[in-house]
């Protein structure tokens, strides 16, 4: 039996929530089917219901197929609606809001507390029990009022969204999500949001260029035609056929598109790969008539005995030696650093502690100048007039720069203009001064990434770290425990990665790691720096949750606290309990 849906909710539905969060009985008409089953969804995922924690992406693509097609439709309704406490946003296929309009400011400055912006991500695996994520994840419109959100920081709000589908394909391509005070929602806002979606459906109809269509048409044709991986790539566009997104991971495929894209631009007709995972394929590309890097990409899985001799050349090509990872930022900046080393550049590496800064300039050293000597040294040693003049290597590392005093600063300054006088030397900086004394000599930055921004290539460093800690093919890491590490903040970078691998191979070297194996602050999601005396509660609450298979009540009783105690202290230090 379904449910009905009230048109409202009040303190029934609030007392439901609260309910569900303390694992209580619910009364089965109190809460809405779609809601309930989202909720559980939520708890499964150990998303936090006390905050929003939901991560900035990257800056929109507002220039996309897309977000051009729709602007005329949006301007329209936010010229209808100026005044009303509505707000009009626009999502890409993964729930990053693309664009937000809003006719009041007191709706928008919360929109910002809760970071509904442009930029953010509202898909379901950040943030269950939303209009945008839910939409798009079901491909149908969805409505969450008032206190149905899973987030209690949402309550006020009220949200529709509803896809918006590829008027060609079917797919979904985005949605668009009306978002205003609990208070003011009812069916016209579900009715508004509907017509909208359709009238931008309609809009990137008539934005569709013949070009467009006529790679869609190719692509089809390759399809039907040719057995295994299809994608098709243009200016706006990117397609792949379900075979492919089932024999790959997410890595595999943003990796196979990249390289794709770089064969069609170069004209490469064949080609053989080896994928993150070492999944081996063979491409076989057709540019597409009058476009320099539109075209249709048909791949093969190659059998790794047959393939391996063949492909190292494309492994060493995608890698440099030592390093792993392919997220953009990461990549991006491998290539700024190899590119300031092949135009002798000296150049300044900064970054947050921990991203790899030196292991960066170690690998293009590796890969450009193999024979060469290398050294990197603390900047304020007093080897360093020796090793920049007196014996120098083919390339010098200063690490620690920002440690240096102003006496040091100007002794260093005066030793390197020296050296930059003698033909030959290449050096790079870590970790600059501010002041601009050292930066004058070094015309060239990068800048390294911390790993939160490029969280996906934990699936490629965890079995990279584990390999070198000699456990490789012995101990693999569980979905389950893969998860809690993506969640993790890593304010140590990947140095941090490492370090916990080797304290988890401490007690268990082979099976697969679990969640309950990993460290009490891996387990906890909490943005600030934690007192000595908070940590040790933590660590405390962490570990009786997972000796109790994360029954709250006997962990509570275990330490000596009330049950009401222990949840205000795991949403306090935002620890996530292992699921039984």
């Amino acid at each position: 039996m379904q449910h009905t849906r009230a048109a409202t909710d009040g303190t029934g539905q609030a007392e439901t929530r609260v309910r569900f969060l303390t694992a209580e009985p619910l009364q089965s008409h109190r809460v809405w089917d779609p809601i309930h089953a989202s909720w559980k969804c939520s708890r499964h995922s150990q998303v936090a219901a006390d905050r929003v924690e939901i991560p900035y992406i990257s800056d929109p693509d507002t220039e996309s197929w897309l977000a051009r097609s729709a602007a005329p439709v949006l301007r329209r309704l936010h010229e209808d609606l100026e005044g009303q406490p509505i707000s009009i946003i626009l999502t890409d296929s993964s729930g990053l809001v693309v664009s937000r309009l809003c006719g009041d400011s007191i709706i928008e400055r919360q929109l910002d507390r809760v970071l509904l912006a442009p930029g953010s991500s509202y898909a379901e695996s950040y943030l269950w029990t939303n209009g945008i994520g839910t939409a798009v994840e079901r491909g149908g419109p969805a409505h969450v009022f008032g206190h149905e959100h899973y987030a209690e920081k949402l309550e006020d709000l009220a949200c529709v969204g509803v896809p918006i589908q590829h008027p060609v394909t079917g797919k979904v391509v985005g949605s668009v999500d009306l978002t205003c005070w609990r208070s003011d929602a009812g069916p016209l806002l579900i009715a508004l949001a509907k017509t909208t979606a359709s009238q931008i459906r309609q809009s990137l109809l008539l934005d569709a260029t013949i070009h467009e269509v006529d790679l869609l048409q190719e692509y089809l044709r390759v399809c039907r035609r040719a057995p295994g991986i299809v994608l098709a790539l243009g200016t706006d566009v990117v397609m792949m056929n379900d075979y492919a997104r089932r024999v790959l991971g997410p890595a595999d495929q943003a990796a196979l598109l990249l390289q794709a894209g770089e064969a069609l631009k170069e004209r490469r007709r064949t080609e053989v790969l080896v994928l993150p995972s070492t999944t081996t394929v063979k491409i076989y590309v057709r540019p597409f008539p009058g476009s320099a890097s539109a075209g249709v990409v048909h791949a093969k899985l190659v059998e790794k005995e047959s393939s391996r001799p063949a492909v190292m050349g494309a492994s060493i090509r995608m890698l440099l030696p030592g390093l792993v990872g392919t997220g953009p930022v990461w990549r991006h900046a491998c290539d700024e650093v190899e590119a300031a080393y092949e135009a002798r550049e000296w150049l300044a590496v900064t970054g947050e502690p921990g991203v790899g800064k030196l292991a960066v300039v170690r690998a293009v050293l590796q890969r450009r100048n193999p024979a060469g000597r290398f050294t990197a040294l603390e900047a304020t040693s007093f080897e360093i007039r020796r090793a920049l003049l007196e014996d120098p290597p083919a390339a010098v590392v200063l690490r620690h720069a920002e440690r240096l005093g102003a006496a040091g600063t100007r002794a260093l300054s005066a030793t390197l203009q020296e050296a930059a006088l003698r033909p030959g030397m290449w050096v790079a900086l870590t970790d600059p001064p501010t002041d601009g004394v050292l930066l004058r000599l070094f015309p060239a930055t990068a800048d390294i990434s911390p790993l939160r921004h490029h969280i996906e290539d934990l699936q490629l460093l965890v079995p990279f770290f584990l390999s070198r800690l000699g456990l490789g093919g012995k101990l693999t890491c569980s979905p389950e425990a893969m998860q809690t590490l993506m969640r993790a903040h890593w304010p140590g970078n990947v140095e941090q990665v490492l370090d916990t691998l080797r304290r988890v191979a401490e007690h268990r070297r082979s099976g697969a790691i679990q969640p309950q194996d990993l460290p009490p602050e891996i387990l906890s999601m909490s943005r600030r720096r934690l007192s000595r005396l908070e940590s040790l509660e933590r660590d405390a609450i962490a570990q009786s949750l997972t000796d109790s298979h994360g029954n709250k009540a006997a962990a509570a009783a275990a330490l000596g606290m009330s049950r009401a105690t222990i949840y205000r202290k795991i949403h306090q230090f935002g620890i996530v309990p292992p699921t039984t």
